[in-house]
């Protein structure tokens, strides 16, 4: 090696985080004796030297994590965020949080601001496009990153990905609405070819696959006013589609705002179900069935998740999928006549 080995060199070499390496610095009992050995010979090996007085300078820093959301506008990932920073501070954490506005070169800008700063670790839910541009600096700093929600790198080793089980909530969905009788089921919004929407999708395909039944998708952003459009669109193109499987909660809210302009009656005519289940659902007239994610519960057991990783220098699994359920509410049930 031609220049002074750094912390992140131990950290690779002995395949482990460098907060587990600061720890060991630090002579903290949170990590195992093997664990403080093999890093202490890794060190000795490669000739590193503790800087403490550039240490102490780096301290006032210690404990600040950095939260980078794809779009704060939206309430499900507000409630997932508030989640996350709440359990952060329950445990003597400080987090920096940016909204990243679904723009690939403001979140790469906010990363590499984050990591300026000293950030102790990442967490992540991504925009889609130019994702070297952002994670590329973070895998040269060496600061743990978990992704979160949406999964645009492939390395879950480096960059471990969570979220709730995505898959099984179509599958509810579509099996809920064949089981009240449901003949054309449509899957509406989310954009096409990303890795989410396919997710969500997933289960849908595979149960009308085994019924028998043509898909039939309708791609779109995933808002409100995509969701307000396409119920219009629905009752005029396709007037067989009795029940729709929506991307998320917002384009689900919007059709139910849209069959309300157009005199459809929700559960009679026409049955919705949402994904996500944000708190507007259960109080929405008519209430929304939806795919309930628990994602308060989610962002805390992310943020434990990410603490074990700083603290004791356990790395995720390069995958974790957390359960969902079908909250049944008015808008597939006859009762609910507009």
């Amino acid at each position: 090696m031609d220049r002074r080995p750094t912390i992140i060199d131990v950290a690779r070499k002995a395949g482990v985080s460098k907060s587990t390496v600061s720890l060991v610095l630090q002579n903290s009992t949170l990590v195992k004796e093997e664990t403080r050995a093999e890093i202490r010979k890794v060190m000795a090996e490669i000739g590193y030297v503790y800087n403490r007085v550039a240490a102490n300078m780096r301290s006032s820093n210690a404990g600040l994590i950095g939260l980078v959301i794809n779009d704060l506008r939206n309430p499900f990932f507000t409630e997932f965020a508030t989640s996350v920073q709440m359990t952060l501070s329950a445990r003597g954490y400080a987090t920096v949080l940016a909204n990243t506005n679904e723009d690939p070169d403001l979140q790469a800008q906010v990363v590499s601001a984050m990591i300026e700063h000293g950030v102790t670790a990442l967490m992540i839910s991504p925009t889609y496009g130019n994702e070297a541009a952002s994670f590329d600096p973070i895998a040269r700093a060496g600061i743990p990153t978990l992704q979160v929600l949406r999964k645009v790198v492939s390395d879950g080793r480096q960059f471990p990905f969570a979220a709730p089980d995505y898959e099984e909530g179509g599958r509810l969905a579509a099996e809920h609405l064949l089981s009240l009788g449901a003949h054309q089921i449509a899957f509406i919004g989310g954009f096409q070819g990303r890795d989410v929407t396919k997710k969500r999708m997933k289960g849908y395909l595979s149960v009308l696959g085994h019924a028998g039944i043509e898909p039939l998708i309708l791609p779109g952003r995933p808002t409100r006013a995509f969701g307000r459009e396409i119920a219009r669109s629905l009752a005029q193109d396709y007037p067989d589609v009795g029940a729709v499987i929506c991307f998320s909660d917002l384009v689900a809210l919007g059709v139910l705002s849209g069959c309300a302009e157009i005199g459809r009656r929700l559960g009679i005519e026409l049955k919705v179900v949402g994904f996500d289940d944000i708190e507007d659902c259960a109080q929405v007239w008519p209430s929304l069935t939806s795919v309930r994610c628990d994602i308060a519960g989610f962002g805390r057991r992310m943020a434990e998740i990410l603490l074990e990783w700083v603290e004791l220098g356990r790395a995720p699994p390069e995958e974790t999928t957390t359960p969902v359920e079908l909250i049944v509410r008015a808008s597939t049930s006859p009762k609910a006549i507009a």
